[in-house]
């Protein structure tokens, strides 16, 4: 069955719901959801490539593996664990008529219709899950992973973890996250940077961040309000298989305007490489070496046409039975 078209964008015309496979304007939640009422969902952003060897879903394990973390940090129960919603996700696809696409698992709480409660208690809602697809190209642009793009530093403070946990991909985090992103675009930019409570640099509004000084790789650590990103991770095993120095630490503000490079990372964003900062500009203004190396590697193993850092299985091929197999092996 084709993809549903949406303007330009192409969107799969089942969504899984509970379970069950329901058509697109079907997956629907009530106005007095308590997610609607209160933001009480958790997500993932995931892609599916379109590969040398075939549709192919990248670290799908390890991204349901992170919704699952989410919902247990927010006391989110669904009876459906880690390899339901692989499986899911790979009948999804394969049923969909896209051979690439964006995939958006939702865990959260509804209405309980027999006995409706629309306090801030979540306790009585149940707990949905939910994943849709669509072709989404790049998230910043087609241009911007050669030639960056222009970003400043928020006025809006990243999130603290002991106020809202930044370990879980949670929607109502995102409403910080959506203040960094309307700020910048208001001013001119493709993309805020946030600062955390410390002054020190967090990431972008969905983005982790990179810093390259002196042919060393640097960025924030997981414990500096930021969310541990898949492609983050993926960074940082292709630099180290590439013998690059890694520094994970704090990272000053005026740090950003003295970088050699520096880049976002993300599902969506994938590698974008970042020019200017407050209308700095960053090292020679364009894409830096070390930022062309990773991410031509990145896109490398994306597209199957080399084996993942230590023989790793990343992909998910759509036309398995949702077992994971290692490219080359």
């Amino acid at each position: 069955m084709a993809g549903k078209d949406v303007a330009t964008m192409k969107i799969g015309p089942k969504v899984w719901k509970n379970g069950e496979f329901v058509n697109w304007d079907d997956a629907r939640v009530h106005v007095m959801s308590h997610v609607v009422n209160y933001g009480s969902s958790v997500f993932e952003g995931i892609r599916c490539y379109k590969t040398t060897q075939g549709s192919a879903v990248f670290r799908l394990t390890e991204h349901m593996q992170r919704l699952q973390n989410s919902a247990k940090i927010y006391r989110m129960e669904t009876k459906f664990d880690r390899q339901a919603f692989c499986d899911a996700t790979v009948e999804l696809i394969a049923g969909s008529g896209l051979d690439e696409c964006y995939i958006r698992p939702l865990i959260m709480r509804g209405l309980n219709e027999e006995k409706p409660s629309f306090g801030v208690n979540p306790f009585p809602s149940p707990v949905d899950a939910y994943i849709a697809i669509w072709q989404w190209g790049k998230y910043l642009g087609e241009e911007a992973l050669e030639n960056g793009i222009d970003v400043c530093v928020s006025s809006w403070t990243r999130i603290t973890s002991n106020s809202m946990p930044a370990m879980a991909k949670a929607g109502a985090n995102y409403m910080n996250s959506q203040l960094i992103k309307m700020e910048a675009i208001l001013g001119g930019f493709s993309e805020g940077i946030a600062l955390d409570d410390r002054g020190m640099v967090s990431e972008g509004s969905g983005e982790n961040i990179f810093l390259v000084n002196n042919g060393k790789l640097i960025t924030p650590p997981l414990g500096a309000s930021i969310l541990p990103g898949i492609t983050r991770d993926s960074v940082l095993h292709i630099a180290r298989e590439l013998g690059i120095e890694i520094v994970e630490s704090q990272i000053q503000r005026a740090a950003l305007y003295l970088a050699d490079e520096l880049f976002f990372t993300g599902t969506a964003a994938e590698i974008t490489p970042i020019r200017s900062v407050d209308r700095i500009t960053v090292g020679d203004g364009k894409r830096g070496e070390m930022t062309r190396m990773i991410q031509e590697e990145f896109f490398k193993i994306i597209l199957a046409e080399r084996p993942a850092p230590l023989g790793a299985s990343w992909h998910t091929f759509i036309h398995d039975t949702g077992e994971k197999k290692t490219v080359g092996a």
